[in-house]
């Protein structure tokens, strides 16, 4: 059973689409409001997609349930990660791109992006995707399960265009996090575009210019 989205198309038949992955605690609607800010009207028709993570406890909240990708036992980067969770989320987002497939928007045509938690399994997802994807968007998050990602990483995604932002002062994925993450891609050869923003856990107005630029390089 595919996730439930929020979904909005730019116009008719879009020939790109972008899965948009919340952070936790959120929903698909967290990001819906972005589209009007960051869309060019000059580029061809996307579909946005926005899931909804299904609801599981939180460790860290004290085990209340909320929407997640994946369990979260502790914020520091030594600590137990929930790699079930994790596999688990990557296997939704593969669905969410086939149904895509269905729609007749191919691979090299995709976008995924995602905010904390939701960047993380943009990143895990993608670098994994067995077909060339259009680009990868990482907010305000890390990379989880790394030390799997040499051995499982898909070669149609070595060169894949990633867009990294963070926030200089983010209490929650603080920046060396950030950092340790995007030199460990660039260690496996990844192109990492990355930008910092004077902001805590969030997404800023010169954030959203840096990728409407971004994706106007590779939507043209």
């Amino acid at each position: 059973m595919p996730l439930p989205t929020v979904e909005h198309e730019t116009g008719a038949s879009p020939r790109y689409s972008i899965l948009w992955l919340h952070g936790l605690g959120a929903d698909g609607n967290d990001f819906a409001p972005i589209v009007p800010e960051l869309v060019d009207p000059a580029w061809p028709a996307l579909r946005f997609v926005f899931p909804h993570a299904p609801v599981r406890p939180v460790t860290i909240n004290n085990g209340m349930s909320m929407r997640a990708w994946y369990d979260i036992i502790g914020f520091d980067a030594h600590a137990q990660q929930d790699e079930a969770g994790i596999r688990a989320s990557i296997a939704a987002i593969e669905a969410l791109i086939e149904r895509e497939h269905e729609c007749g928007v191919p691979s090299r045509r995709i976008f995924l992006a995602g905010f904390s938690q939701g960047g993380a399994i943009a990143l895990a997802a993608g670098l994994r995707h067995t077909e060339k994807l259009a680009g990868i968007v990482a907010l305000s998050t890390y990379l989880p399960i790394a030390s799997t990602l040499a051995a499982e990483r898909s070669a149609a995604n070595l060169a894949t265009p990633i867009f990294w932002g963070h926030g200089t002062a983010d209490p929650v994925v603080a920046l060396p996090r950030g950092s340790a993450s995007r030199d460990a891609l660039r260690a496996l050869g990844y192109a990492v575009d990355w930008h910092t923003y004077p902001m805590a856990h969030a997404v800023c107005a010169e954030e959203i210019d840096n990728l409407r630029h971004w994706l106007g390089q590779r939507l043209a």
